[in-house]
């Protein structure tokens, strides 16, 4: 309410045509542009094993995607902000969400949601730690019921109150008033969801982005490809992971979203970029912050 949300800040002083936008596209599926996007596999992989042989250390593919996100919001400020009430604000963390098996052997056992806030600072070791304790903290059958499951398990033991809360917190969400603690404990309050579904052997997808919350990036790992590529003038096969990009148009510009992808795609086909710290961080206006390494 008047500007300022759990979240973010209200940005003031934007384009016109960027304004009149989400009036025009008042939600986020109706601004929903898909992309794709084939991240250089060999050059991750070769990354992988010579950081488990110089240093021990077990970097995943999420993990470095991930890491060239937080460096290129980093660098790029504006593709994490949000729209919220036809408004747009910038988001005072750097977060992404992804869906994780309680028990990667056996699918039946459940899934859990993990929710990791970054400080635009971090390496790749330090998102590398940031994940993995996220993970742990999340895996395992006799991990306690989060907020979250107690909440809905109590909603549900009376008919149409799921209908109710969901109503009363959207409308609460749209004015900047709902409860601090479900934004933190909620997934679709994040800068980027990202599911793994390769990891059960689909194809990169362009998935939705949801109209509660405000989460306005969504990307999708899918299982390896092989094209035929010349590299000095012979044909091979090269392996590179799709991802399929779904993003709100309305956040920024073209040209803001151009150079952040163009970051992304730098630090992923060079993940070595990503071992010490940034030497400059760029923040929206009145929007620094920061979150404790691990």
């Amino acid at each position: 309410m008047f500007g300022r949300r759990p979240d973010g800040r209200r940005v003031k002083g934007i384009d016109p045509v960027m304004r009149i936008t989400p009036y025009v596209m008042p939600m986020r599926c109706d601004a929903q542009v898909f992309l794709k996007h084939r991240a250089d596999m060999e050059a991750m992989s070769a990354f992988i094993r010579r950081q488990k042989e110089e240093t021990g250390k077990s970097i995943s593919h999420m993990q470095i995607i991930i890491a060239a996100y937080v460096r290129a919001i980093s660098r790029n400020p504006e593709v994490n902000r949000f729209i919220m009430n036809k408004q747009l604000f910038a988001r005072n963390n750097c977060s992404t969400a992804f869906t994780i098996l309680k028990d990667p052997s056996d699918a039946d056992k459940g899934e859990a949601v993990v929710k990791i806030k970054f400080d635009l600072t971090d390496t790749i070791y330090d998102v590398q730690n940031r994940f993995e304790a996220a993970v742990r903290a999340n895996r395992g059958e006799d991990q306690p019921a989060t907020f979250v499951d107690k909440l809905l398990a109590g909603i549900f033991l009376v008919p149409g109150l799921a209908t109710v809360i969901v109503g009363i917190v959207k409308f609460l969400d749209r004015y900047g008033i709902a409860p601090g603690v479900l934004m933190e404990e909620l997934p679709f309050y994040v800068g980027m969801y990202i599911t793994n579904t390769a990891s059960i052997g689909l194809h990169d997808v362009n998935h939705h982005l949801y109209n509660w919350g405000d989460v306005g990036l969504f990307l999708g790992m899918g299982v390896t490809e092989k094209v035929a590529v010349v590299e000095n003038g012979k044909t091979r096969m090269k392996r590179y992971l799709p991802i399929g990009i779904t993003a709100d148009e309305r956040v920024c510009s073209g040209a803001h979203y151009a150079r952040f992808f163009a970051d992304m795609r730098k630090y992923m086909d060079h993940p070595e970029l990503l071992i010490d710290p940034p030497e400059k961080v760029r923040f929206d206006k009145d929007m620094e912050y920061h979150e404790p390494k691990i």
